[in-house]
């Protein structure tokens, strides 16, 4: 452990080594769409992440940014948006400041800087860049299990409901990207837009490649190595496309830092994908917050959406098996889906609830799409322990219950003409009429 980053020492020993790797990737990423950054963040008392954000980075309220820079003693230059000011656009309404790490401000704790902005001007107008994680749970950035082997060959669970149609539905996945490369390293992709797909309840989806580290040397043998993250948006768009087998999805690597992005490079994204048609978006996300103060730049594009009639949202509740509001799932209007237990009637341990949760789905041991290679475990009691892959695996999360209901919604509209809200609606409806008592408004495929 580092000098450099005392705030994550007291983390649980499970989840410390997700973090180290996050904040380590953060420090030497540097692409068009994942800019280097130092993160920070803070311990919850449990010992997981309260929440992680960008140091010398504030989203703000496009609104307020003159009072802003006042209550920081920074000057309002006339032209405010532009490199040299810090200050950059982000969606409609919002902009991200970067503090000079020359100056005072800069050299500042961030959740200080907001403290104060918070005292002056009230709660909500300027936050941390938060960083989003795939689908995280409060003890740590991951779903809520490691992935599990199966034998190959096995069938998806829940299986593919070919009658369930899909066709002329787009549907935008925000995750890690699909899995591809050579036919002979990734057989469960082959001709994944033609007939002999190995996967065929994949064809036709699109992508942003999720490409596997190198390979490695093991005991004298070249073996493909699988990170954390890696498969996870080829299981999820796997998930939505075995509910609806004729809907066009396209993968979006939106987390392309060790499964992680900041909140204002995941929202840039998300904004570039307007333009796409989209019927209905599906964001593998749920972030704690500081304060539990809902994301700014998530706020601002979700207004932005508004313009676009009838396109859905659906994002998972997370992992941290808490009551605790997360963001977006928490916004009014997303459609925020929690996770059942095998037996269906009950709750998944995992899952996060509450009266903010919309729907609970399966979610616990379901199987799809993944990578072939070695995984090596980081999780007690399994660290360290090396699983074999062949394209298939079995995992849980909410990041799982909610494709179902994204695929059971492209199914509903094929088949009555409905707009996704209109679809999401009926669909909710229906989970309420057959609510679990403790548990809530159920889905099933």
């Amino acid at each position: 452990m580092s000098e450099a980053d005392p705030w994550y020492t007291g983390l649980e020993p499970t989840v410390l080594d997700q973090v180290d790797h996050i904040v380590r990737r953060f420090r030497s990423a540097e692409t068009p769409e994942h800019r280097r950054a130092d993160i920070g963040g803070e311990v919850a008392e449990d010992g997981g992440v309260h929440f992680m954000h960008a140091e010398r980075q504030l989203v703000i309220r496009r609104e307020y940014l003159d009072h802003v820079l006042q209550v920081l003693g920074l000057p309002v230059p006339d032209r405010l948006e532009s490199p040299r000011t810090g200050v950059r656009p982000v969606t409609r309404g919002v902009v991200e400041l970067t503090l000079d790490p020359d100056t005072e401000q800069g050299r500042r704790a961030v959740p200080d800087i907001v403290a104060e902005i918070d005292a002056e001007l009230g709660p909500g107008i300027a936050t941390p860049n938060h960083v989003l994680t795939v689908a995280p749970g409060e003890m740590g950035p991951c779903p809520a299990s490691e992935p599990g082997m199966v034998e190959a060959g096995i069938e998806p669970y829940p299986g593919v409901r070919w009658e369930n149609g899909g066709e002329g539905v787009l549907i935008y996945i925000a995750d890690t990207g699909l899995l591809s490369g050579a036919e002979d390293s990734h057989p469960w992709l082959r001709g994944v837009s033609a007939e002999k797909s190995s996967h065929p309840w994949l064809r036709e989806v699109m992508s942003e490649e999720d490409k596997l580290p190198a390979k490695k040397m093991v005991d004298g043998k070249e073996v493909q190595e699988i990170l954390g993250y890696d498969g996870h948006g080829t299981f999820v768009a796997g998930v939505a496309r075995c509910m609806a087998p004729q809907a066009d999805i396209i993968v979006d690597n939106v987390f392309g830092v060790a499964g992680s992005a900041l909140e204002t490079d995941f929202v840039r994204k998300l904004d570039a994908a307007l333009r796409l048609g989209v019927d209905i978006f599906h964001l593998s996300v749920t972030a704690p917050t500081r304060n539990d103060v809902p994301l700014v730049s998530l706020q601002g594009w979700l207004e932005r959406l508004q313009d676009y009639k009838g396109v859905a949202c659906v994002v998972p509740a997370g992992n941290s098996g808490t009551r605790r509001p997360c963001w977006p799932g928490a916004f009014p209007g997303m459609i925020c889906v929690g996770a059942l237990a095998t037996d269906l009637r009950t709750r998944a341990d995992f899952s996060n609830y509450g009266g903010w949760v919309d729907v609970y789905a399966p979610g616990r041991d379901l199987i799809n799409a993944y990578a072939t290679g070695v995984y090596t475990c980081h999780v007690k009691p399994y660290k360290d322990q090396d699983r074999t892959f062949y394209g298939m695996a079995r995992w849980s999360g909410t990041s799982f219950s909610s494709p179902i209901v994204t695929g059971l919604i492209a199914s509903r509209m094929s088949k009555t003409g409905e707009n996704a809200q209109q679809a999401a609606a009926a669909l909710l409806a229906e989970a309420r009429a057959q609510a679990i008592p403790g548990v809530g408004p159920v889905l099933l495929p």
